[in-house]
């Protein structure tokens, strides 16, 4: 990293308010609002549901200290589609002015391998039907595309 060294950790409590930062940039100055909590209380109480969901899965990646992007995977998720629990990323942002440099790659591994580790033999996620660029994304990983719920898209990745 040009900017500092990349540390990728679990996170705590404390990040919530820079993860809304992230969050209403990554959306809102990507145009993805549709996809997104749009609200100051449904984003921070998103946060929290997401730790709640699997602590351990829930990882921030820092630059010198400074919080840029997130992922957080969900080993506890039952998947109706799947009929077992699976590695369900709920959410990966990373701030767009630090895209394009790998972290993103990074805690998608991460949260890959955090999956396995639990022993889970799937990974999932949703995206947005129009967003193009993060669907390229998770199919470089090996996620197929599956099925189309109104805005949302399923895919799949055997781990």
């Amino acid at each position: 990293m040009e900017d500092g060294i990349l540390m990728i950790r679990k996170v705590d409590g404390s990040l919530v308010e820079s993860f809304y930062t992230i969050y209403k940039e990554a959306y809102l100055r990507k145009g993805l609002e549709k996809y997104a909590y749009t609200t100051r209380s449904s984003i921070i109480g998103y946060f929290w549901w997401l730790l709640d969901r699997d602590r351990d899965g829930f990882r921030v990646a820092e630059i010198s200290g400074k919080p840029v992007g997130f992922v957080a995977c969900d080993t506890n998720w039952f998947s109706r589609y799947e009929g077992e629990r699976v590695a369900e990323i709920h959410e990966i942002v990373v701030h767009p002015d630090y895209q394009g440099r790998g972290i993103g790659t990074k805690l998608v591994e991460v949260a890959l391998d955090y999956g396995r580790s639990r022993g889970r033999r799937i990974s999932e996620l949703w995206v947005g039907i129009k967003n193009y660029k993060a669907r390229r994304f998770y199919k470089r990983f090996g996620f197929e595309e599956r099925e189309v719920h109104g805005i949302w898209l399923r895919m799949v990745k055997k781990l």
